[in-house]
């Protein structure tokens, strides 16, 4: 029998804040638990730290703009081959729940609240999921807004949003008689980071542990305080539906979780998403698989997950052939948002260093991960550094 497959995409978990980890900040119970048993890809990374793009890659395993979602109002283009018609080719149930922000919107109105959050995602925007319920985006965290196959028009369910999809999925997942391969898209740990977290109280800001690359006494130390006693309790709260979820579910389930991308939270004087650094890139990948388990160091993407869940359907590891040729990350386009990258950029990331040129292909970021974890020195103008830039620089072009 095909082993059931599950994905648990978060939005805005950056890899650093785990328990597991070793984050000080992060009470993460469920996922410590998980990642002792299962593979822990230390180095894992979005090919893209925004949402729309990332998603993108994620269901389809090609990069944006190539997937056809190059603006962050773009959708994915419908009848784009996606993890579902896969999936659906080994004769898979497939199913969607939660956060999909990939369908058509309107430029003009408003990102957060009610009315986007209520806004239909069309069937032939929907990937390819014979079962799909959930919202396209909205950013309401808690008493979320459904609609989908069974539900023709959205329908309000009170609770903690990551406790509503969980439980959502939970019952029809233990329903279905075929195996299946089943995405939990959650909008949280995203701001807003003030919302109610299922019981779960703020961290006091003053006692929250801090990056070595956060500026300290002034306003960027002051905001990074603030947002972080929120986001921890999200974090704490979501890890607890994640546990409900994973925990009610046969033992022998394949689960991957992740994030569609990290946020800066203050290091290096920056906020949100979109920036190259390791905050934005770096998300957390934990995959339970029969035979797997301790930390693989290797650069992966979550654009490779489409081709390593084909090869556990298939009865194999899925996990990425030796060596660290780094990972492909970019930002195709400027999301013209508060906080947002003002540019875009394009690069590659290895476990041992990190390129990013501009749009015009000069060299703006280089770092030595080995040596300065934190990014503090940006060796793109070093001299010393010009054969590694100029290598990393072709292997783009492969």
């Amino acid at each position: 029998m095909p082993p059931n497959i599950l994905w648990i995409v978060t939005t805005q978990w950056r890899a650093q804040a785990c328990g597991y980890a070793g984050d000080p900040n992060a009470r993460t119970p469920c996922l410590d638990a998980l990642a002792a048993q299962a593979v822990d890809f230390t180095q894992a990374v979005t090919p893209h730290p925004f949402g729309p793009f990332a998603r993108a890659a994620l269901l389809t395993g090609v990069e944006s703009p190539q997937n056809g979602v190059r603006g962050y109002f773009d959708p994915l283009p419908p009848g784009t081959r996606t993890i579902a018609h896969e999936m659906r080719e080994r004769a898979y149930a497939t199913a969607f729940f939660g956060k999909w922000h990939l369908s058509e919107r309107d430029p003009g109105a408003a990102l957060t609240g009610e009315a986007h959050a209520r806004a239909v995602v069309e069937p032939r925007f929907r990937g390819g999921f014979e079962f799909w319920e959930g919202f396209e985006s909205g950013f309401l965290l808690n008493d979320p807004w459904l609609h989908g196959t069974l539900l023709p028009v959205p329908v309000r369910f009170r609770g903690y949003q990551s406790d509503v999809v969980c439980a959502r999925a939970r019952a029809m997942l233990g329903a279905c008689a075929r195996p299946w391969f089943a995405v939990v898209s959650l909008e949280a740990p995203h701001p807003p980071y003030g919302a109610p977290a299922s019981g779960v109280g703020a961290r006091d800001p003053g006692r929250i542990v801090l990056r070595g690359n956060v500026p300290r006494g002034g306003a960027e130390e002051a905001r990074c305080r603030s947002d972080l006693s929120g986001y921890y309790a999200h974090v704490e709260a979501t890890d607890r539906a994640i546990g409900g979820l994973v925990g009610a579910l046969p033992r022998d389930t394949i689960v991957a979780v992740t994030s569609v991308h990290g946020d800066m939270h203050g290091s290096h004087g920056l906020f949100r998403k979109g920036w190259p650094h390791e905050e934005s890139v770096r998300v957390p990948l934990v995959v339970r698989i029969p035979g797997g388990a301790g930390r693989d160091g290797r650069t992966v993407s979550l654009a490779d997950l489409p081709r390593m869940t084909a090869g556990w359907a298939e009865g194999s590891t899925g996990l990425p052939a030796a060596g660290d040729g780094g990972a492909r990350i970019s930002m195709p386009s400027v999301v013209r948002l508060a906080d947002q990258c003002d540019r875009a950029w394009f690069g590659v990331r290895t476990a041992a260093r990190k390129l990013i040129l501009n749009a015009d292909g000069s060299p703006w970021l280089f770092f030595d991960l080995e040596r300065d974890p934190l990014e503090l020195a940006n060796l793109a103008a070093d001299s010393s550094r010009a054969g590694e830039i100029a290598g990393l620089s072709a292997s783009l072009n492969r």
